[in-house]
């Protein structure tokens, strides 16, 4: 019973990514037609209920910023992503995500500073929103992409630790701090991003390599 636990709890958070990830999706076609999709429209296009949507997002305004970042930035960052010259460099791999990302923030900054202000209370209700991820997961995703050549050599605990870490320097919050606290240009901003995710990478590698000398 004990083993089987963390498969299904796994398995329910993998549905609740699917639904989620169908629900922006399909707010990102019905915005590319021109006019601002209605929340009805948005669940018959993802063919789930109205309650679903409001379930993972409690107003349609979050919904559609949501979509609208990922529109702008799924292309660039899944293609810099692909690109073979990294295939077996993790450090590299999130260097370019990092670099793609900040290429793009004039236009997706001022959107992750408005989901911030709509996701940071607490949810007014919704189980999936309650027990789960208030936000987009396409971070998480991408920061996995871009480490997998570590996965196994790492294992699973500090793999997920290093994901996890790299969440707190990659992305818009991490954007915030470094302009608004730290009162960074552009250059230095870009230069202190990379440098924090490229050592906690470096790090992670050096306890491996550690690890399997003292076995």
């Amino acid at each position: 019973m004990t083993m089987e636990k963390p498969v299904r709890s796994g398995g329910r958070e993998a549905q609740r990514r699917r639904t989620r990830k169908a629900i922006v999706d399909a707010a990102v076609r019905l915005s590319t037609l021109g006019s601002t999709p209605s929340i009805d429209e948005i669940a018959a296009a993802a063919d789930v209920s109205r309650r679903t949507v409001y379930m993972y997002f409690p107003a349609l305004d979050e919904l559609l910023l949501d979509a609208t970042a990922g529109a702008l930035n799924e292309p660039p960052v899944e293609a810099a992503l692909a690109d073979p010259a990294l295939a077996d460099d993790p450090a590299g791999r999130v260097d370019a995500l990092i670099r793609t990302l900040l290429d793009y923030s004039p236009q997706s900054l001022p959107l992750g500073r408005r989901m911030i202000r709509l996701t940071v209370d607490p949810a007014a209700g919704g189980a999936a929103e309650a027990t789960g991820p208030r936000r987009s997961q396409r971070r998480i995703e991408w920061l996995d992409k871009a480490c997998e050549p570590l996965r196994d050599s790492l294992g699973e605990p500090a793999y997920e630790r290093l994901i996890s870490a790299l969440t707190m320097v990659v992305g818009w919050e991490a954007q915030i701090a470094l302009r608004d606290v730290r009162g960074l240009d552009a250059e230095a901003e870009r230069e202190a991003m990379t440098w924090a995710a490229r050592a906690l990478v470096e790090t992670a590698i050096r306890e491996r390599d550690r690890r399997a000398q003292n076995r």
